[in-house]
């Protein structure tokens, strides 16, 4: 392989390099304990250590953790404010998974950056300026990261990438650690959704809203994998994928008086879209609007986030005080103290989609034009999907080295 020019070396590290130092100074200046974490303002307030609210958080900080990591992570390759950190973690893999394969560690460091700011801001506005509900995500974290990536794999569109198009096929082993990703997202997602939610009945609640519609995205994703193959066996892409889209789709509304159900019904119908979107609408995405999805995150994250979002919709804008009682101030407070009606509530609920949308199709428009300045180094279009790009692969020394001369021999010259 040709050895790369000593510039384009040196733009991952000084980026790497740069981002820390500013990150450092930053931290210096602004970031301190907060009240709970602070020694001296802690136990002035005579508080026992069992107030804390680290005891309760923790374990779901962990749990969210696990599936960032080794769920997203084997899948396409979560501190309050713990966890809000993991989310916009989530947002950013979900994003990446729609470039894998034709972007190079730069681009998709400053890729990371400039999403993380506008998740931030996308989120404020949401939750704190409309005061939209949306504790698992479908809005803030599923539909924001699915068409942030796919607007920016929308810009850097490559004609050629044909060139490149048998690396994207799977086989046996790296399916096996796909699924091992979503064993680990399929168990976990109760806790990515509720770790937000209000103590008590509002988290016990999402916990059992999810699994339900996670249950049911798997029995239709298996129904509807063999029903659309053409001789009735099951789909391992969409086995990977779809049966967790019930996870993405109560994402809003696992926390409200959604029905055991309600749950069901959202589940099935998310595990059918998304397999129907692996197996029809994937490649009309990128055949009629140019858009190259290599993980399909538009059919996991994108349609179900969207459906999650109109769900939530509908949920919120039949909130009663007679259904909900007094834990209608923790899933409403806006409607429990008389601000909001449920109608408004709902009409809030759908602007803020329609916010989140704005946010990830201007914002990864503008990331992908900045992703094709030619000093970061994309890959070229013959070696796209190539691990040896970026990468020290193992065996590859000898793959170089070793040429095969006349008569058999081989050269090993370095």
């Amino acid at each position: 392989m040709a050895r790369v020019p000593r510039h384009r070396r040196l733009v991952l590290p000084l980026l790497c390099l740069l981002f820390q130092g500013a990150t450092a100074l930053l931290f210096a200046i602004f970031v301190r304990y907060n009240h709970e974490t602070d020694a001296a303002l802690w136990h002035w307030g005579n508080h026992s250590n069992v107030d804390n609210e680290f005891y309760f958080r923790y374990p779901s900080f962990q749990d969210v953790h696990v599936m960032v990591f080794v769920g997203f992570g084997f899948l396409m390759v979560f501190l309050q404010r713990l966890i809000n950190a993991d989310f916009c973690a989530g947002a950013v893999l979900i994003s990446f998974g729609a470039v894998l394969g034709k972007t190079g560690p730069a681009q998709l460091l400053l890729m990371a950056l400039l999403e993380a700011v506008l998740f931030s801001v996308n989120e404020f506005i949401l939750l704190s300026l409309l005061g939209v509900r949306d504790a698992g995500g479908s809005m803030t974290i599923h539909t924001f990261g699915a068409y942030f990536g796919l607007f920016l794999s929308w810009v850097l569109y490559r004609s050629q990438l044909e060139k490149s198009r048998h690396r994207q096929s799977s086989v046996y082993n790296s399916d096996l650690f796909a699924m091992i990703g979503t064993i680990f997202l399929w168990v976990f997602w109760p806790s990515f959704n509720s770790a937000p939610t209000a103590l008590g009945d509002g988290q016990h609640r999402t916990v059992v809203n999810t699994y339900y519609s996670l249950t049911a995205s798997t029995l239709s994703t298996f129904a509807l994998s063999a029903l659309v193959s053409g001789d009735g066996r099951l789909d391992m892409v969409h086995v990977q994928n779809a049966a967790l889209a019930g996870g993405v789709v109560v994402g809003t509304s696992s926390e409200m008086m959604l029905t055991p159900f309600g749950a069901l019904a959202a589940g099935f119908l998310a595990g059918t879209v998304s397999t129907l979107g692996y197996k029809f609408f994937t490649p009309i995405l990128e055949s009629r609007f140019k858009l190259q999805d290599t993980c399909g995150v538009h059919n996991l994250h994108g349609m179900p986030g969207v459906l999650g979002a109109i769900l939530g919709v509908v949920v919120a804008a039949l909130a009663t005080h007679e259904a909900y009682g007094d834990g209608l101030q923790s899933v409403f407070p806006l409607i429990a103290k008389g601000q909001r009606s449920a109608t408004s509530q709902a009409v809030y609920q759908l602007f803020g989609m329609f916010v989140t949308l704005v946010f990830a199709s201007v914002g990864g428009s503008l990331g992908g034009l900045l992703l094709r300045l030619p000093f970061l180094d994309s890959p070229p279009d013959s070696q796209c999907f190539e691990d040896q790009v970026y990468w020290e692969v193992p065996g590859e020394q000898e793959t170089e080295t070793q040429r095969p001369l006349r008569g058999g021999e081989s050269d090993t010259r370095a």
